[in-house]
């Protein structure tokens, strides 16, 4: 049961997100991406935050899987930036956006191993982590530069911040799961694009004010900027316009309703109603369910491979050349998307063996505590798995029952998880693996964990403390 929800769930989309990257890649689409955003400003203050955090939370919203480290990695020592620092400064910056990377996975995956309703996570989510996004882009730039220099860039600071937050929050509360990165990192690189347009920094720091040398290592590469017509540009990113699109129209409850035709359930023999639970893990004795949810056709994964297939033949690339594209990205996956599977068919595991509850019930040994080690917990997850999907699948269950046993909200517990979860993010091997071979800068891992490793502590106890706050002193804001 775990295997086929990790496969057709989370599997799934990150083979549709990194197809639709490799067709943009192809297409030549990618490089006018890149040249869009460079082009906005020569300030490495302000191309830091449009390549890290806006560019790196939308690439985190479409695909995720470490891509966002690699891509905005190579990309800022091509326009100049030390490799470690790109390094550091690209695993700093993936951190807010990953509770709905891979088009809304994680949230996607803590609905489904905690049989809370998707939309009241999604909202608890968009609660906790907007303050986080919003001083992101000062985190980053003040890690870079001092604070004489941060402050020369502050206004931009406050609305690249305050306009991806605010979007983070509208959409995650009023709309679905799988655009909350996407559409709040495009709506961000819009709003800084008409910002700019206006205004510019006194001082301006190009390679050499403290920034280091610019110099670029034998295999990195420097980026020429070209000027491209709006035309050019809106083609450029028309792949994941169309898919953005077909995310949102089959999110909308008709279109859903009308895709849910293939819908399949299939009750698993052997376990469906066979695992008793029991006070004090539930007020009642009842059976868990054990359903296989086959519904392939609505899947975000269809839609992003529909939308990415429909931009190649747009952009004049052969069908045949696509479906070989696909092919390609498949086999290149298949150990990846093997141990995820496995890994949340483990999780299935340890919830209908009771393993889960048996945790559960020594975490409430916190008591009052609990909302603030609950979060660590989830930091804990995402660096031991990788992912938060990961550690959702893994710790998801086990928040929501310790909660229940303490009085306090399952949806904010569980949710608490994700939300700490994304700031074990920069410390995992995977993430420190992928900055770390992008930047050219092999055999430097541990310097890398030391220099992240801090801002990653602070920055989940942030977290853990905005979560105390809704259990104790705003509990009339959790979504129900």
């Amino acid at each position: 049961l775990g295997f086929v929800f990790g496969l057709l769930r989370i599997a799934w989309i990150i083979v549709a997100s990194i197809f639709l990257y490799n067709v943009a890649v192809e297409t030549g689409q990618f490089q006018v991406m890149k040249e869009s955003i460079a082009g906005l400003s020569s300030d490495k203050r302000l191309q830091l935050v449009l390549i890290a955090f806006c560019f790196g939370a939308f690439l985190e919203g479409t695909g995720g899987g470490g891509a966002p480290v690699a891509i905005a990695g190579s990309f800022l020592i091509g326009l100049g930036f030390p490799p470690f620092q790109a390094a550091t400064l690209c695993l700093l910056a993936n951190t807010a956006p990953v509770a709905w990377g891979g088009v809304g996975n994680p949230i996607r995956v803590l609905a489904g191993v905690t049989g809370l309703p998707e939309h009241s996570l999604n909202m608890m989510a968009g609660r906790i982590l907007p303050p986080l996004s919003a001083i992101l882009p000062l985190w980053l730039t003040r890690s870079m530069v001092g604070w004489r220099e941060t402050r020369d860039v502050w206004p931009a600071l406050a609305v690249s911040g305050l306009s991806f937050a605010g979007m983070q929050f509208y959409w995650s509360n009023f709309q679905e799961t799988g655009l909350v990165d996407i559409v709040a990192a495009i709506f961000s690189l819009l709003v800084m694009v008409a910002f700019l347009k206006v205004w510019r920094p006194a001082r301006v720091i190009e390679n050499e004010g403290g920034m280091g040398t610019g110099r670029i290592g034998q295999s990195a590469v420097a980026i020429e900027l070209r000027r491209h017509s709006t035309v050019a540009v809106m083609k450029g990113w028309s792949p994941f316009i169309l898919s953005s699109l077909f995310i949102f129209l089959a999110g909308l409850p008709d279109a859903n309703k009308a895709l849910s035709y293939s819908i399949l359930k299939q009750p698993m023999p052997s376990l469906h109603n066979l695992v008793l639970r029991v006070p004090p893990v539930v007020p009642q004795p009842a059976r868990e369910a054990a359903i296989a949810d086959l519904n392939f056709v609505a899947l975000p994964g269809t839609a992003i491979s529909f939308g990415t297939v429909l931009s190649a033949l747009l952009l004049g690339l052969p069908l045949n050349r696509t479906l070989r594209i696909f092919g390609q990205t498949v086999a290149r996956l298949v150990p990846s998307l093997l141990a995820i599977s496995f890994m949340v068919g483990l999780a299935f595991v340890t919830r209908y063996s009771g393993m889960d509850t048996v945790l559960g019930l020594s975490l409430t040994r916190t008591g009052p505590a609990f909302p603030f080690f609950g979060t660590l917990l989830g930091w804990l997850g995402v660096a031991l798995t990788g992912t938060d999907a990961g550690s959702n699948a893994l710790f998801g269950n086990l928040q929501k029952v310790t909660a229940e046993q303490l009085g306090y909200s399952a949806v904010l517990m569980a949710a608490a998880n994700s939300c700490g979860g994304v700031m074990g993010k920069m410390i995992d091997a995977q993430s420190i693996v992928v900055s770390s071979t992008a930047t050219q800068q092999v055999g430097k891992e541990a310097a890398i964990f030391k220099a992240v490793f801090v801002h990653s502590i602070v920055l989940a106890s942030l977290v853990g403390l905005i979560v105390m706050l809704y259990a104790f002193v705003f509990p009339g804001a959790i979504p129900f």
